[in-house]
């Protein structure tokens, strides 16, 4: 059955892109655009032969999905017409994959000279590891970012794929995309926009770098401000075996903190100094392990101690503040992540659950093409 698509709403409408069919921070990439409001076209190799269920993909969500086979020379030519009609190309290839399809920047810009050519990959499009393999992992690992994750003496710990693919690789392209659909809509000009994941999470490392700058960062783990170290900056266990967190850096929140935990510090006369951390976090672990984390919840929230429940995935989507901000919507019948940020004027929303791969090829090359195409 074909699915509903609501109008197109938010600050990228009339927006339109056409986006390689690829895994992780490209269609993420894609998916932001699509929420606000881009007309985001996904190319894909085969069409879904069987269709049991519409797929629960949250990056397809919004998009459309044409399929076309880029192994015949015809298929090549439908795509280079709808890049010379589009705003934006996602690659998300290797580097040189899409030249040698006869789609790469020079051949695209001559087709569409004020296309934004926005290119996704973990290593760049040079160095010594641009062919390489790698995933998110990978990625993060080569800029320092992930040795600095983890508990002290124990392994680096990957921090899900929310650094590398996500916010460095996915983000950073649509920010790139951005910036270049707003300079080319000025100037008439496209360009290439080369969003590697490795200088992206560099780029996002330049606070540590800082620190690092003024003495104030050790390349050990757990032991610093805010990687675990500081026993007011990080997460202590309850009586329930669950889990809470503090932040309280600030000198006026931190007297909060120890008065509402009844904490006796008065012999600890610098709380910054690394030689005090330990007894510190011995007591207030040990505050903390006598009431359950309702119990804390009840107590601290809405003060400013610094504080937040530690929640699994599953009981953030019913927590009071996710609720009252709308952070979770449902689409076709599953829960997922609503579009951030928020507009006041021109608010981005969910256009449709995800197509079946293929679903809107007739529609889409009508639409963009002006004439019936033939794909087989």
């Amino acid at each position: 059955m074909k699915r509903i698509r609501q109008p197109a709403s938010g600050p990228l409408k009339g927006v339109t892109v056409v986006e390689m069919g690829g895994i992780g921070p490209a269609p993420f990439c894609g998916q932001l655009l699509a929420d606000f409001g881009a007309d985001v076209i996904v190319v894909e190799r085969s069409r879904q032969q069987s269709q049991p269920s519409r797929p629960a993909n949250l990056l397809m969500r919004g998009k459309r999905s044409i399929c076309l086979d880029l192994k015949k020379p015809d298929q090549v030519a439908i795509l280079k017409r709808l890049i010379a009609k589009v705003d934006v190309i996602i690659d998300p290839y290797r580097p040189g994959v899409m030249e040698r399809l006869g789609i790469g920047p020079d051949d695209c810009l001559s087709l569409n000279p004020a296309l934004i050519f926005a290119r996704m990959t973990g290593w760049g499009q040079a160095g010594p590891y641009a062919q390489s393999a790698g995933h998110d992992i990978n990625y993060i690992a080569i800029t320092g970012a992930l040795h600095a994750m983890g508990e002290a003496g124990r392994l680096p710990m990957p921090p899900l794929n929310l650094v590398g693919d996500f916010g460095a690789g996915g983000m950073s392209l649509a920010f790139g995309i951005v910036s270049g659909v707003l300079e080319a809509r000025a100037s008439g000009k496209g360009q290439v926009v080369d969003a590697a994941i490795c200088d992206a999470a560099s780029y996002l490392m330049g606070q540590i770098y800082a620190f690092h700058n003024m003495n104030l960062w050790s390349e050990d783990r757990e032991a610093n401000l805010l990687d675990g170290g500081a026993p007011y900056y990080r997460c202590y266990e309850t009586a329930d075996s669950k889990f809470i967190s503090f932040g309280p850096i600030e000198d006026k929140f931190f007297q909060e903190f120890v008065d509402r935990l009844d904490l006796d510090v008065s012999d600890i006369r610098d709380r910054r100094n690394p030689d005090n951390w330990k007894i510190l976090e011995s007591r207030i672990a040990a505050s903390v392990a006598q009431k359950t984390r309702a119990d804390w919840e009840a107590q601290l929230a809405g003060t400013d101690v610094c504080f937040a429940p530690v929640l699994t995935y599953i009981e953030a989507l019913s927590h009071p503040h996710n609720i009252a901000r709308g952070n979770f919507i449902e689409v076709d019948g599953a829960i997922e992540p609503a579009p951030a940020p928020r507009f006041g004027r021109t608010p981005g929303k969910v256009r449709s659950g995800a197509p079946f791969p293929g679903e809107d090829t007739e529609e889409v090359l009508a639409e963009l093409l002006g004439e019936q195409v033939e794909v087989s």
